[in-house]
């Protein structure tokens, strides 16, 4: 026989069992093993896949060979192709093609919920541990082979309806492999799954499928659920696919914006872990993820930090994030990322010591000059350290030059840091002209960050109003602060207080607490307290003392509800509790001096006591006790509180002045030690109107002193008392 007539022969064969099937389908009758013509091929060369879910039109032959030989599979199996099986085969045929809408045409003809009992019966006898003289060695309804075909014919029809866009219809055709497994094994696909390598195929990508399936159809909930589905399940899955649904399933928890309600489990060990939203849970699953690389079961993959990182700094666990990076495989992260992810860690942990330690070893390292954010994050840490100032201003500098003129964003960050860096120095300076110079130079920085930006930096406009306000440069910071605060749109605290504190400053009290009292409108309950506080300020400066207790009251109970609510809420950040409890003993100070002012001691004095449980070493503790003690004319014991208080703080500038007056109240002799006292608040906070006033009795009561000193002292003192803000802007 030649090769050219034993091809057209098998051409003819093919095509005449073709139609034989197709008229079996077409009239519902089952199809013969007597009327099928038997390959000559092996049974080895079946197409068991779904060839991508494609094929080329070149391989339509091969196709068509691959789906008869399987028809002769289960009919040497069973001796009947049955109409289900007949349609699976086709409609993979027509699906292989690319004929979508035929395929589904094909495969909704498959009676599904007739076959679903045979093939979970069929399933269950799988599973079953073989015993003697066992119901298990009975017939299956339904070959494993049948079964797989059938679980491959609904998995192309739900991916036939999402090629279609009709998701919810595929994420339900989907479902139904899943459920009709776990019905049938409620404990897991057993070991023996492995060796059916077409169904385990089939079932692995129905459980990666539907959790995307329930996500194109807008079903969020039916995401999570599926989700946790293929993870609590046994399903037999490889690490690889297990992992990229681990991975996958952790991206949606932290960006799609769903609450996920606690996972429901129906055994878990005692002591176990239970994650109690989307974040613990995320992190959870790439730990999991983690841990899974360094065992050198999973290759890298760089997102998996990314995605941790974003999870542990949201959930505020930068210690977690550090020790997490800290163990991580040499090479896998460079030494210059490593070092900068755990200076931002312990920096923002509160540990700015450590965090400035790792950027100064990093910026040491020849190979690490050129680190433009390190340079800006060691420079924002010594800004807020007066000993670090001069070591700030060195990085700000450093890096300008690196950037201007290619990253103006970056370039106004490092001279708004300049200009912060530079106003903290001049504090220091005793010299007039030279701290004078350095305010300029400040100012200047700060100005040259904002046209750098076009004004839409708030950072920037912020600390541009505060500098200028400081320098009582009044009507500029209220420009500056409105500018602001229409930037932000009232969104953040900082900048109604600045406003209202500018207002006060030039005793517009009332339109100060009309500003207060709108951002108390536009913000949280938890996020109220510096404003009700200042508010309570603005009624003592216009000489409302009952109301301003009223407030102080109002400040009190919600700073209580807040505390206990903190107990059954998430795990918050630990500076903002700490935040809370000094807010609350500074209230309670607030409020002993409104009652001292009052001449109501008692209150006074409780007052002082319930600030004593919350800190009884705070300095501004012992300065309230002090001046309730001055008014009520016990003077030693004043002296003696306020000598504690400097003692807990040297630098308590309030305490300085207080000093110097008691001193005075009590003989008036002690002017050197008074004048002391007083040259050290100043040297502090040369904004301090009593200081300057105080020095000028000083100077005035010393005999051999130019009454001219005396008199530039009150003059100082009456033009910074006309500018004092009820609070310091700072």
């Amino acid at each position: 026989m030649s090769v050219k007539y034993w091809v057209y022969k098998q051409k003819i064969n093919l095509s005449l069992r073709l139609r034989k099937m197709m008229k079996c389908i077409c009239s519902g009758e089952q199809l013969r093993i007597e009327d099928i013509i038997p390959s000559s091929e092996s049974l080895a060369t079946r197409d068991y896949s779904a060839s991508g879910y494609s094929s080329r039109a070149g391989d339509d032959a091969k196709a068509d060979t691959s789906n008869i030989e399987e028809a002769e599979s289960s009919l040497r199996e069973s001796g009947i192709l049955n109409y289900e099986e007949a349609r699976a085969l086709l409609g993979r045929l027509e699906y292989q093609k690319g004929n979508i809408e035929a395929a589904l045409h094909v495969f909704e003809g498959i009676d599904i919920a007739a076959v679903v009992p045979k093939i979970k019966l069929s399933i269950t006898r799988r599973g079953e541990v073989p015993r003697r003289n066992s119901l298990s060695d009975a017939i299956p309804p339904m070959s494993m082979h049948a079964v797989s075909l059938l679980f491959e014919a609904i998995l192309l029809k739900a991916t036939s309806l999402q090629a279609l866009g009709r998701f919810t219809e595929a994420a339900q055709s989907c479902t139904v492999i899943l459920d009709t497994v776990e019905s049938a094994l409620p404990d897991g696909l057993p070991e023996s799954f492995s060796t059916d390598c077409k169904l385990l195929e089939t079932l692995n990508k129905a459980v990666e499928l539907l959790p995307e399936l329930w996500k194109l159809a807008c079903a969020p909930q039916e995401a999570i659920l599926s989700y946790r589905r293929a993870l609590l399940y046994c399903w037999n899955l490889d690490v690889e696919t297990r992992s990229k649904i681990e991975k996958e399933y952790a991206v949606f928890l932290l960006y799609s914006g769903t609450d996920a309600a606690p996972p429901n489990l129906r055994a878990q060990a005692e002591g176990s872990f239970i994650p109690r939203n989307n974040i613990e849970e995320a992190i959870l699953l790439l730990l999991v993820l983690l841990r899974r690389y360094i065992l050198n079961k999973i290759v890298w993959d760089p997102s998996i930090l990314d995605h941790l990182s974003f999870a542990l700094s949201i959930a505020g666990e930068f210690r977690a994030l550090a020790r997490q990076v800290e163990e991580l495989l040499p090479g896998i992260v460079v030494r210059r990322q490593k070092y900068t992810i755990l200076a931002l860690c312990y920096y923002a942990e509160g540990d700015d010591m450590a965090a400035l330690n790792l950027l100064r070893n990093l910026m040491n390292n020849r190979d690490n000059k050129n680190g433009i954010f390190e340079l800006v994050l060691a420079a924002k840490i010594c800004a807020e350290y007066p000993n670090l100032l001069e070591e700030g201003m060195g990085y700000a500098r450093e890096v300008l030059p690196k950037i201007e003129g290619k990253c103006n964003q970056m370039a106004s960050v490092a001279k708004c840091l300049l200009g912060l860096l530079l106003s903290g120095r001049s504090r220091a300076i005793v010299s007039d002209s030279e701290r004078t110079s350095r305010l300029c130079e400040a100012l200047e920085s700060l100005d040259s960050a904002h046209k750098m930006t076009g004004g839409r930096n708030p950072n920037v406009l912020f600390y541009l109003s505060l500098e200028n306000a400081e320098q009582r440069k009044l009507d500029i910071a209220l420009y500056y602060a409105k500018q602001l605060l229409k930037l932000e749109g009232g969104s953040t605290v900082k900048g109604w207080l600045l406003l209202a504190r500018i207002l006060s400053a030039q005793k517009r009290y009332i339109d100060a607490e009309s500003i207060i009292n709108a951002a108390l409108d536009e913000t949280g309950k938890w996020n109220q307290g510096e404003l009700l506080r200042t508010k309570a300020k603005l009624q003592i400066a216009q000489g409302h003392l009952r109301d301003a207790v009223e407030t102080y009251t109002h400040l009190l109970a919600v700073l209580q509800v807040q505390r206990k609510s903190f107990g059954v809420q998430k795990k918050l950040l630990k500076n903002m509790r700490n935040n809370s409890r000094s807010l609350e003993m500074e209230t309670w100070h607030d409020l002993a001096n409104v009652y001292t002012n009052l001449s109501q001691w008692r209150d006074a004095e409780v007052c002082l006591i319930k600030s004593e449980a919350i800190n009884p070493h705070s300095a501004s503790r012992c300065h309230s006790a002090g001046l309730l003690y001055q008014a009520r004319g016990l003077y030693k014991e004043a002296l003696q509180s306020f000598q504690k208080s400097l003692d807990t703080e040297p630098n308590h500038v309030p305490s300085l002045v207080s000093t110097a007056i008691v001193l005075r109240q009590l003989d008036g002799q002690s002017l050197p030690v008074m004048k002391s006292f007083l040259t050290d608040a100043l040297r502090l906070d040369r904004t301090n109107p009593s200081a300057w006033y105080n020095l000028g009795l000083v100077y005035k009561s010393e005999t051999g002193v130019s009454a001219l000193e005396a008199a530039e002292c009150f003059e100082a003192a009456e033009l910074l008392q006309e500018t004092a803000p009820v609070e310091p802007f700072r």
